[in-house]
C-alpha cells in the first residue's frame, strides 16, 4: 500500500517525517513523496526533499497531509484544494497533521466530522470550515478513514495509533520500542489543550 506524504513550501518537517518513521516501518508500506508540481519542496527548516508529481499516483492508498506554515497560503489556493479533494476522495485513509486538517477541511469533505488541529493554531483552524465538529482536547481523532493528529509530534502518536487499527496494538507498541518512543497511546490525553 502506498503512502503517499503530500508536500508544499514551508512544510513542518516532523509533521511529516515522525509519521513517515512509523509507516515506513510497516512491510506492506511503500513511501511517496509527492507535491503540485514535483521537484525539491523545502521545509520550514530548510529541509529539501524530491518529490513526485501528482501525475501518475495510485492514491488508493494512504494519504499524508502535514501541516506548517505553508497551509495559511494554500489554504486560498482553489486548485490546490481541488486536487487534495480529489486524492482524498480516492485515499483509502487520510492522515492529518498539525494545520493539515485546515487544508483538508477546506475541501469541505470534513463536514460533520470529528477533527483536531494544533492547538496553538486552534481558532485560525477552526475559522477555515465551522461545520467541522472542532476537538480542542484530543492528541489525534479518528472519524471513519479520516485520522487529525494535534501539532507536530502528535503526528507520531496518531501514526501509531493508526497502526494499533489496522495491525494490532502489539506491532504499534512493538514500533514505538524501536524507534525509542514513549508512545501516548490515550489519543485524549492531551497536555498541551490547556
Amino acid at each position: 500500500m502506498d503512502v503517499n506524504v503530500l508536500l508544499f513550501s514551508d512544510f513542518e518537517t516532523l509533521d511529516a517525517f515522525g509519521p513517515v518513521e512509523v509507516l515506513g516501518r510497516i512491510e506492506k508500506c511503500r513511501l511517496r513523496f509527492v507535491s503540485t508540481n514535483g521537484g525539491i519542496i523545502k521545509s520550514s527548516q530548510g529541509v529539501a526533499i524530491l518529490t513526485e508529481t501528482l501525475e501518475n499516483v495510485d492514491f488508493s492508498g494512504i494519504l499524508l497531509v502535514p501541516g506548517g506554515q505553508g497551509t495559511r497560503q494554500l489554504i486560498n489556493d482553489n486548485l490546490f484544494i481541488e486536487k487534495l479533494s480529489d486524492i482524498a476522495l480516492k485515499s483509502q485513509y487520510c492522515l492529518t497533521v498539525c494545520t493539515g486538517s485546515a487544508l483538508l477541511a477546506k475541501t469541505n469533505l470534513l463536514n460533520g466530522r470529528k477533527v483536531t488541529s494544533n492547538k496553538r493554531a486552534f481558532e485560525w483552524v477552526k475559522s477555515v470550515n465551522s461545520d467541522v465538529e472542532w476537538i480542542s482536547h484530543a492528541r489525534w481523532v479518528v472519524d471513519g478513514k479520516f485520522y487529525t493528529s494535534s501539532g507536530v509530534s502528535a503526528g507520531i502518536d496518531m501514526a501509531l495509533g493508526f497502526i494499533s487499527d489496522r495491525f494490532g496494538i502489539k506491532k504499534a507498541i512493538e514500533l514505538a520500542q524501536s524507534i525509542e518512543y514513549i508512545w501516548n497511546s490515550n489519543k485524549e490525553d492531551d497536555l498541551f489543550a490547556k
